[in-house]
């Protein structure tokens, strides 16, 4: 018999529909009942293609014995985090602050009243290598909730007060943040695999967007060689699908040769605007080819009917991960014949020995990533792999996943000028719009013809982000003034007079926690993208409003940043566009000239702002369509050949 689940549209939820744990959503009918009988609550939270998540599921949640320990001692509530990031983030800020870590599944025992006492993140089904099992846990906080409950709740306000009071961070605003960043950049780049630390290694494309802006306006070879030697790395690397495109989460080693083999939509975003960048920096082809089979798998894997990105593909297959990505040399052999196999075998090294337990992930870690050759084969062997083993995919689509795509197949379109990812790009806002957003307000997901909550800040500034990336490709008036719209919106809904956004609106729910994100993990934060949105907005429209926002936000990152700049990379960015700021060019038409007369080659890093008719500050020279050009409070006499001056 199902659950309280199979009323949920969350597919990791729906996956938990049918385990013997009497599950909940987050509702109040969790908590009342949990203060009714006097029972704490498990907090389960997780996502559809988490690994970790799969394996407790299989260990505890499916066991009968497990199921009755809870159903008798806890009220279980299970949580999608990519549907609420608000709790996910108020709890996994309280799983570090108990722990010292964190990461999914984020294990969660609280009070009716949301107070926890209690957190961790994945726990065996019995104890093992030094780990409490999770039987043995259930029962020993049982046992405390009955007989030791002032103790068990002991550090319950003590955690809740220190992620009240843990913003506040040193200032160093006479330093120079972003070259703080590089030289932190520097200390942990691998100079041998490319990348940063050790292992795991995550992309973290917006680093990557980072260093290439700060070599663009400083000329920093050192820079430079650190983003190329990293997409090099994880494009040669196993992390990225040779098969079918598309990257995968993250390496599990340092030479990017065995990644973790789930697929998410943000990453590949990320990933194509960074290969996008590489490629306007270096003009060396690869990159642009990496961003546009990056862009193939999403457009034929990952898009919906409808016109929006789904969010991930799993890394299991028949339980075992990884095993639909991995080949051995007679499965190549048989597909495309002896010699052509032997030969792609060889380029793409896959041997009997096997690079990982036994089998191979194809890779290009010992040949030369330019050669073509092999391309031919690549539709023959996905649509075998296609045929062997099947993936699970997240069909949930989310507007701040969603909104960072459409930011990419802009970009890819700017630097390939390929109709095909503009089109991609506008039917993906135009879903947005029909499914995910309504009187002013944006959503977080759609799934199985139903909407969830109402959108977080990351939502918001996602989508600006986007509708600004497609008014620099169309030049489309509707979008520029959407973006502006959306940031008052978050201004009004979002912001603290004491600088910053708050993850959730004065509207939404109320937790134990009002967090303000300002990290950048796998995503730039919502904070971080509200930086850049402001700065670009401030530059566009020239209004004292947006200065001032752009300012204040600036001034509010830059004093959280002080510690550690280069985890916020998005905001260094924006802060790079301050400091030294990009080519404006203000474009005016002729009431006889249309939009499709403007020439495709504007520069590419260049803020473009249309004017479709002249005002006094900005008249037209010779009748005739003009260009205004500007960098910083310098501007160029206006001309009616725009390569003139450029």
């Amino acid at each position: 018999m199902s659950n309280r689940l199979s009323n949920e549209t969350s597919p990791y939820l729906l996956e938990h529909k049918d385990n013997p744990v009497d599950w909940y959503p987050w509702c109040n009918e969790a908590f009342e009942r949990a203060k009714k009988e006097d029972k704490p609550i498990f907090l389960s939270i997780g996502y559809s293609a988490c690994h970790w998540c799969h394996v407790l599921a299989h260990e505890s949640f499916e066991d009968e014995e497990i199921a009755k320990i809870l159903n008798e001692y806890f009220i279980s509530i299970k949580v999608d985090k990519e549907e609420r990031p608000d709790i996910d983030s108020v709890y996994m800020a309280v799983c570090q602050a108990f722990t010292g870590s964190g990461g999914w599944p984020t294990s969660i025992f609280m009070t009716a009243e949301q107070k926890p006492f209690f957190a961790g993140t994945y726990f065996p089904k019995t104890s093992r290598g030094g780990r409490i099992g999770f039987r043995e846990l259930l029962i020993a906080i049982h046992e405390k909730w009955v007989t030791e409950r002032e103790v068990l709740l002991s550090d319950s306000d003590k955690v809740i007060n220190y992620l009240n009071n843990s913003d506040a961070v040193s200032n160093i605003s006479d330093s120079d943040l972003t070259d703080l960043a590089v030289s932190q950049y520097k200390r942990i780049y691998d100079e041998k695999h490319g990348g940063f630390g050790r292992a795991p290694k995550f992309p973290a494309p917006h680093n990557l967007l980072f260093l290439l802006d700060y070599y663009k306006r400083y000329k920093s070879v050192s820079c430079l060689h650190i983003a190329e030697h990293t997409l090099l790395s994880m494009y040669r690397g196993g992390m990225f699908d040779h098969i079918g495109f598309g990257f995968c989460r993250y390496s599990t080693d340092r030479k990017f040769l065995v990644p973790h083999f789930e697929k998410m939509l943000y990453d590949n975003a990320l990933l194509i605007l960074a290969y996008c960048k590489a490629y306007t920096v270096t003009k060396k082809d690869i990159y642009l080819d990496v961003a546009e089979k990056t862009a193939a798998y999403i457009l034929r894997d990952m898009t919906s009917a409808k016109g929006g990105f789904y969010s991930s593909q799993d890394a299991d297959s028949e339980g075992e991960e990884g095993k639909y990505y991995l080949f051995t040399p007679s499965e190549i052999t048989k597909v495309l014949g002896k010699d052509s196999g032997e030969r792609f075998n060889g380029h793409f090294d896959i041997t009997e020995a096997g690079n990982f337990e036994g089998r191979n992930i194809p890779n290009l870690l010992k040949s030369d990533p330019n050669d073509k050759t092999f391309e031919p084969f690549f539709s023959m062997l996905y649509d075998y792999r296609k045929k062997r083993h099947s993936l699970h995919r997240d069909e949930k689509i989310l507007t701040s996943w969603n909104s960072l795509m459409i930011a990419a197949m802009c970009e890819l379109y700017l630097v390939s000028r390929k109709e095909i990812y503009l089109s991609a790009a506008k039917r993906a806002d135009g879903f947005i719009r029909n499914y995910l957003y309504e009187n002013n307000t944006l959503y977080v997901s759609f799934h199985m013809e139903k909407r969830g909550v109402r959108g977080f800040l990351d939502d918001y500034a996602a989508y600006i982000y986007a509708q600004m990336a497609l008014y620099r490709v169309t030049l489309d008036r509707e979008y520029f003034d959407f973006a502006k719209k959306l940031c008052d919106k978050v201004i009004t809904d979002f912001g603290d007079t004491a600088g910053g956004f708050y993850l959730y609106s004065k509207d939404h729910e109320k937790l134990i926690l009002r967090p303000k994100e300002i990290y950048d993990g796998a995503i730039p934060s919502g904070n971080s993208l509200m930086a850049y949105n402001l700065v670009r907005l401030s530059f566009l429209t020239d209004e004292d409003k947006y200065k001032a926002e752009a300012q204040r936000q600036l001034d509010f990152l830059g004093t959280s940043a002080a510690q550690y700049p280069s985890n916020h990379a998005m905001f260094l960015t924006a802060l790079l566009d301050c400091n030294k700021p990009p080519m404006k060019i203000t474009v005016v038409m002729s009431d006889n000239e249309e939009k499709s007369t403007l020439p495709l080659d504007l520069p590419h890093d260049a803020i473009v702002f249309l004017l479709q008719n002249s005002t006094e500050e900005y008249p037209l020279k010779n009748n005739r369509i003009t260009y205004y050009v500007c960098r910083g409070n310098s501007c160029l006499p206006p001309t009616n050949d725009l390569n003139e001056l450029i």
